[in-house]
């Protein structure tokens, strides 16, 4: 309709070339140019980086340190290492059978603080039987003609099978065999271990050894609950209510008080030996109850229900006394003899 007008100067191919160079940063639009490209909006991020890192490291939870709580827990494993030292200091050779019984107890408050904070399948079953391999090992180690460590080892042996055996009796408790037969297993032995000191004390050199180790173990566990009521630091888990500064000083000083005690003690004991000894049993007790306090973090952590207040609290010292008997047996056959 319009007559196309003469173009002086037509627009070829090599014009649009010289504006492409002299326009780098201009956006190349069409295929002559002619309409621009859109550009890409700058939308705002749907998820913010900074909220991802904060969902992902989430604000560890600080338990706090209860210092009456340890005070308490404290004297707890200071009064029972000086009931087990009194006992095996004041067994006569002929009457073992006031000792025996004061270890039994002593059996039946451990056994029931492990088999509430471990949870064994058929708990019921698990701890009658338990007792009982307990009690046997008692009359055992009062009763053999020879002082020996190996009908200690039979009985927990059997005891341990039975208790397997009663815990596959209900389809319920069946199934959790196979995850818990370790518990079971150290619910059993720490039951044992406490008929150890019955063996010692029929021994030359077992009665100053069960005074060397329990010491060393009952000051190493009251010095380091009675730091961390005072100085529970630095922390050894967010989680955990315990200090490392208790524990280096609990190790510390068992071990400076046996040394000094094995001055004092008739041949073999030295203050080196005395050291030695005191220094292995500090720090067996202190790992079995740091070990508990990590086992009830955990399952705390886990959202399972917690264990009733007393065993949970009484459950460190008496497996770490459980562990101490079994050290001072080795150290006695293996290193002072």
């Amino acid at each position: 309709m319009f007559p196309s007008m003469p173009q002086d100067d037509p627009w070829d191919a090599d014009a649009s070339r010289d504006v492409a160079r002299l326009h780098p940063g201009r956006p190349k639009a069409g295929m002559y140019g002619a309409v621009p490209e859109d550009e890409p909006e700058e939308r705002p991020s749907s998820v913010d980086p900074d909220a991802e890192d904060e969902e992902e490291f989430e604000e560890i939870e600080v338990v706090p340190v209860r210092p009456k709580l340890s005070v308490a827990i404290g004297g707890f494993a200071a009064l029972l290492g000086a009931a087990l030292i009194t006992g095996a200091l004041t067994t006569a050779p002929d009457s073992r059978a006031a000792y025996a019984v004061i270890l039994f107890g002593v059996q039946l408050l451990g056994l029931l603080a492990w088999t509430m904070a471990l949870n064994p399948p058929a708990r019921a079953a698990t701890a009658a039987i338990s007792g009982a391999t307990g009690l046997v090992a008692c009359y055992l180690a009062a009763t053999t003609a020879e002082a020996a460590l190996l009908p200690l080892l039979y009985v927990a042996v059997a005891g341990f099978v039975v208790a397997l055996g009663g815990q596959l009796i209900r389809a319920d408790d069946r199934h959790r065999v196979g995850d818990s037969w370790r518990t079971t297993l150290l619910i059993v032995l720490g039951v044992v271990a406490y008929a150890i000191p019955i063996v010692l004390t029929r021994q030359p050199v077992g009665s100053q050894a069960i005074l060397v180790c329990c010491t060393g173990a009952g000051l190493a566990l009251l010095i380091s609950r009675l730091t961390d009521a005072v100085f529970p630091k630095p922390r050894i888990a967010a989680q955990v209510p315990r200090g490392a500064a208790g524990v280096v000083l609990g190790a510390m000083i068992g071990t400076f008080a046996t040394a000094w005690l094995g001055s004092l003690l008739v041949y073999p004991f030295t203050p080196a030996k005395g050291a030695v000894a005191g220094l292995v049993a500090a720090v067996a007790a202190i790992l079995v109850d740091l070990a508990v306090n990590f086992g009830e973090a955990g399952r705390r952590l886990a959202g399972e229900a917690p264990t009733f207040w007393l065993a949970r609290h009484m459950t460190g010292p008496l497996g770490g006394f459980a562990l101490t008997f079994a050290t001072a047996y080795l150290l006695v056959h293996l290193y002072l003899t």
